[in-house]
């Protein structure tokens, strides 16, 4: 048995170094590829994946596995369910028995389209022009549609999908989640919109870039993110992305003319990165040494990003350092009015830039549009009108442009139909996860203020990060809280927060 394991581990090792050269080249595609070299670029991105998919899926492996006793019912095989050993043939057997579904030829015609799509994309939203993108996101949707229907589902096509991301979880049951996310979401920011709004203004003048940079990296720093094992570049969509185990890469993107989006889409990254850089040495360089699902992924962003970076402690600790990069913009403005100011709540067109509150609005904007579009109820050409309307009903705003409204992310390029629903599921789980955190770790804003950062991050990575995917999003968040996945906790979270900013 120890050498039938062992025999996986040489495979899907390999499968891994293939599957991180690819990811290299997506890397290098999303901050300097030159445009002539798209289409070459294509062609390279569909040979490795195309080698490492047949690499995971060889008739080798499933003899292997069958060797090790793993089965449907028993997907762990003969091992005890809580050994490492076991956990890594539960997460083979699930990845074995739903790639081996999808055929060699889909996974290469994928590749070079959402390749071709992803330079069509990031070409249409700088010239504002949808029709440039359209007949790509029609072939990557055709794509989608057919992997979805190569690895079967039970009730909607895209629980295929949704289940590449978030494992065990449902369409049905995402929908049941969003409709009292929606209406809870709804109702404050209602209230909130009664009260006298907060003056953001300082936020929004001119910002040098390289002093941005400058001060988003010393935060970074500061936070704990390793540059022995990682660096920090710029694209058009910010992402965080692993290219071998000891080299987590973040990108960002600022503006001139407003401080908000570069700080906090960084810190947003250095929450993914933190996990990435978080797994115990004993996973490394094998398949647990990922994120158990992106929900529990975006939970650690989004807890970065909001619950400690857009606190008032956080800011008690960074805004003299924030005054002495920008003098003149800042000088002036007092602790309480800055803290107002990073969270105020007012309907935005980009979902980056949205407040805590509003975001979810905005994901289950492209929940419904997903919905649609996987099963056939809406064509690709009827999207930026559906767009529009939702997001009318939905947030009350309407986007004047594309740039604005459907080619606002990258995700669909990359044919990553059911990946927005993890960014609201990472809410609720960062919620219920600094919940708990808060009640381990006592003073809480005292930690923060004292910029002591260390003992935020060494939490979650003993209670979080190390695992890897050895636990279930599932069996984490039990752990972690002691409960399952609820509500509540973003919901009192929020309430009180804003409550305090807003005086209802």
């Amino acid at each position: 048995m120890q050498d039938f394991i062992g025999e996986l581990k040489k495979i899907t090792r390999e499968y891994q170094l293939l599957s991180e050269s690819s990811a290299i080249l997506s890397w290098d595609q999303e901050t300097c590829l030159p445009s002539n070299a798209q289409a070459e670029r294509g062609e390279q991105l569909a040979l490795l994946q195309s080698l490492a998919h047949k690499k995971l899926t060889s008739a080798k492996v499933g003899e292997l596995l069958a060797a090790c006793g793993c089965s449907d019912d028993a997907p762990w095989g003969d091992r005890d369910r809580s050994s490492i050993d076991a956990v890594f043939l539960r997460e083979l057997y699930r990845a074995y028995t739903r790639q081996i579904r999808i055929p060699s030829s889909l996974v290469e015609a994928f590749a070079r389209e959402t390749s071709a799509a992803q330079a069509a994309w990031a070409d249409a939203r700088e010239k504002n022009d949808f029709s440039h993108f359209k007949p790509h996101l029609e072939k990557v949707l055709s794509l989608v549609v057919e992997k979805a229907q190569a690895v079967g589902y039970e009730e909607h096509p895209y629980d295929a999908l949704l289940d590449e991301y978030e494992p065990w979880m449902t369409t049905s049951e995402v929908s049941r989640v969003f409709s009292g996310l929606e209406s809870s979401l709804r109702d404050l920011a209602s209230r909130i919109a009664e009260r006298p709004q907060v003056d953001d203004a300082f936020l929004h003048q001119s910002f040098s870039l390289e002093k941005q940079r400058e001060f988003a990296r010393s935060m970074v720093t500061d936070l704990g993110f390793d540059f022995r094992r990682g660096r920090i570049d710029e694209t058009a969509h910010p992402f965080t992305t692993t290219l071998g185990a000891r080299d987590v890469r973040i990108t960002g993107r600022f503006r001139e003319d407003f401080f908000s989006t570069g700080l906090f889409g960084l810190i947003h990254e250095t929450g993914h990165a933190l996990y990435e850089q978080g797994f115990d040495d004993e996973i490394l360089g094998n398949i647990l040494a990922t994120g158990t699902s992106l929900g529990i992924h975006e939970s650690q962003s989004r807890t970065w990003e909001n619950m400690l970076g857009r606190s008032r402690a956080f800011w008690e600790h960074a805004l003299p350092m924030a005054r002495e990069y920008f003098p003149s913009q800042f000088g002036d403005v007092r602790l309480d009015q800055f803290y107002r100011g990073i969270n105020k709540v007012s309907p935005t067109n980009i979902r980056i830039d949205a407040d805590e509150v509003t975001y979810g609005l905005h994901i289950i904007l492209r929940f419904r549009l997903e919905l649609a579009m996987v099963a056939g109820d809406m064509k690709v050409e009827d999207l930026p009108g559906a767009w529009r309307e939702v997001s009318r009903d939905l947030l009350g705003t309407e986007p004047q442009t594309s740039a604005e409204g459907e080619l606002q992310d990258i995700h669909w390029s990359m044919g990553a139909f059911g990946y927005f629903p993890t960014y609201a599921l990472g809410n609720l789980y960062g919620a219920q996860f600094w919940h708990a955190f808060e009640k381990a770790a006592g003073n809480t804003d005292t930690i923060i203020r004292n910029g002591n950062f260390a003992v935020v991050r060494n939490w979650f990575r003993n209670s979080i990060h190390r695992y890897g995917a050895s636990k279930t999003a599932g069996e984490l968040c039990r752990d972690v809280s002691g409960e399952a996945l609820k509500a509540d906790y973003l919901q009192g979270y929020l309430e009180n927060k804003y409550r305090g900013i807003y005086g209802f």
